[in-house]
């Protein structure tokens, strides 16, 4: 077995230890397709314990079994999936990115490799210090969630773990942007790859989000060993969500940048306008973590006039830049597989696309969810009106169950599929168990989502609680009405869970017991007359766009429509002056 491990981090590397990827044409050196095996296998890792606590979670908040209880543990339960699906599942793959992105893209060793395993090392010792003290705090019911307000009673070594963890973030990134100075110095007006390039933006957001991590967790952390005598939670709660929204800004980042890396590999796209593209990755900058202040709407202290610039004038730039990337990498797609005379009509492109190859279904699945379903709910949350009918409500756990859970999983589904095949060289062991991967959860995992925004918006369900349907406690109010839709909802979640446990069996079962990948194995993982168009000399911009532009007017009747429920909704929910 010892062998067979070692036997995945080797591969056939020339003298100066490079070798030539026969799917991406990239000359990859072994020093970063190593790091990028090390960190996505212990991305998977997090995400098998995450999982396992998703099960445990959705089998409380489906009342029919109400396996935790609430001061039993559910709260420890539903931390443990948090930290381990929401972080270190993803930031752990959106390393592996950055190295992908870089050196790999640029044909470059990856420098500092020191930095980089002092960096994993780190952060494995924050998630597993975090994950000790989350499961042996005494009291269930004061496990400390992802945000782990104060004043509430942690132990300091849990925000001492989270910092470590933040800290190794950091140091692990920094060979990415070493390697970056590499490629830019002597020529700082050379072009970055678009991948490339999105990888920078993503590198950018995380420091951005990381420093706010810092500044919070350690806020907290001289308060909890006696430094200071109190703590301001308002400030507290500002410094947070720096990191705790911002987090999942770097996931939508390394998310996009994998959708144009994995379209074009295995979906024959190409870029449209690799301008209009860098200008939506640089509005991300300026005003993506903006989007953070939808989750202090209700606290005082906060003027109107902050709020309303923060949710509105400010947050659409970033809503515009997700627009323009969603225009962008569907046309892409079209256009290149027109190029390619693949498909006619409206929708022909689309359709004779590569639909049995699980990569390209999840990447697709990933683009159309994450748009209507997360895209469309984020915009409406955000508002400073609308987020009174999703605040603390079961709608925002639809919400981010849209954009992490479908969108950013489902893409890093997909990637993990690409780097057994390419980079571990194995095939998977069956194709059509990985096929059911896309397919099963897109469809679990959306349906759960439109239900926890439904209950929310329409029942008033609340998010972390246990149990909610019978009554809540103390209260003669009652959300039964709410009930025969938790009796869909709850065999949603868990067979979405159980697609995840799928994935994971189809991936470590590539890894163990797949067979070696040949030249017949590659060709049959790219796009139809392969990476680059052969069929004639026709300009991008000489294609017509027709099917992307129908389906962008499909998404912005769906948003409109969505846009005039919510503001109904709102309107039914008091009678004022009556």
């Amino acid at each position: 077995m010892l062998a067979t491990l070692k036997g995945l981090f080797g591969n056939d590397y020339d003298e100066d230890g490079f070798r030539t990827c026969s799917v991406t044409g990239l000359r990859i050196h072994r020093s970063a397709e190593v790091h990028v095996k090390l960190f996505g296998l212990t991305a998977v890792i997090a995400l098998v314990i995450g999982g396992i606590f998703a099960l445990t979670v959705a089998a409380t908040r489906w009342e029919v079994l109400g396996l935790v209880g609430e001061f039993d543990g559910y709260y420890r339960h539903l931390s443990m999936h948090a930290w381990n699906i929401l972080i270190f599942w993803m930031v752990f793959m959106e390393i592996a990115i950055l190295y992908v992105g870089g050196p790999m893209v640029l044909g470059r060793r990856l420098p500092l490799t020191s930095v980089a395993k002092a960096g994993w090392g780190l952060m494995v010792a924050g998630a597993l210090g975090i994950n000790y003290f989350i499961w042996t705090l005494s009291g269930g019911s004061d496990a400390p969630l992802l945000t782990a307000y104060v004043p509430l009673d942690v132990p300091p070594g849990f925000y001492a773990s989270a910092l470590v963890f933040l800290v190794g973030a950091t140091v692990a990134a920094l060979p990415f942007l070493v390697t970056i100075w590499q490629e830019k110095r002597g020529n700082w007006s050379a072009t970055l790859p678009l991948v490339t390039f999105g990888a920078f933006v993503t590198f950018i957001i995380a420091v951005q989000a990381i420093l706010g991590g810092l500044a919070a967790f350690s806020y907290a952390l001289i308060w909890q060993i006696g430094i200071i005598d109190s703590i301001n939670t308002g400030i507290y709660r500002q410094l947070y969500w720096i990191i705790g929204h911002g987090s999942q800004q770097i996931n939508l980042l390394a998310m996009i940048t994998v959708w144009y890396f994995l379209t074009h590999v295995v979906g024959g796209a190409v870029v449209v306008s690799e301008k209009v593209s860098r200008t939506a990755f640089i509005m991300y900058l300026f005003f993506i973590n903006l989007g953070a202040a939808h989750h202090l709407m209700v606290d005082p202290g906060l003027s109107v006039g902050w709020r309303i610039f923060n949710t509105s004038y400010a947050f659409y730039g970033a809503a515009l830049a997700s627009m323009i990337h969603a225009f962008a990498i569907p046309a892409g797609l079209e256009a290149g597989r027109r190029q390619r005379g693949l498909g006619g009509g409206l929708f022909g492109w689309l359709t004779s696309a590569p639909w049995k190859n699980p990569i390209f279904a999840s990447t697709i699945f990933s683009i159309i969810l994450f748009g209507f379903l997360g895209g469309i709910s984020g915009v409406l949350m955000g508002q400073l009106q609308l987020n009174m009918t999703w605040h603390n409500t079961f709608a925002t756990v639809g919400h981010f169950h849209a954009t992490v859970a479908l969108g950013t999983t489902l893409a890093f589904m997909g990637l993990v599929f690409f780097v057994i095949k390419t980079m571990f060289r194995r095939n998977l062991i069956s194709d059509r168990l990985a096929l059911v991967v896309p397919y099963g959860y897109a469809a679990a995992m959306g349906l759960a989502s439109l239900l926890m925004m439904y209950v929310g918006i329409l029942y008033g369900v609340p998010r972390r609680t246990s149990e909610v349907v019978s009554n809540i406690p103390g209260s003669d109010f009652s959300l039964s009405a709410a009930e025969p839709l938790f009796l869909v909802l709850g065999p949603m979640t868990i067979l979405a869970i159980l697609v995840g446990v799928v994935f994971v069996l189809v991936a470590v079962g590539s890894l163990l017991l797949g067979s070696r990948a040949g030249e017949d194995d590659d060709e049959a993982l790219l796009p139809e007359g392969g990476l680059q168009p052969n069929g004639g000399t026709e300009s991008v911009h000489a294609i017509e766009m027709r099917g992307t532009f129908t389906l962008c007017l499909m998404f912005m009747a769906t948003f409109v429509l969505m846009y005039i429920l919510n503001w109904f909704l709102l309107t039914r929910l008091w009678s004022i002056g009556a």
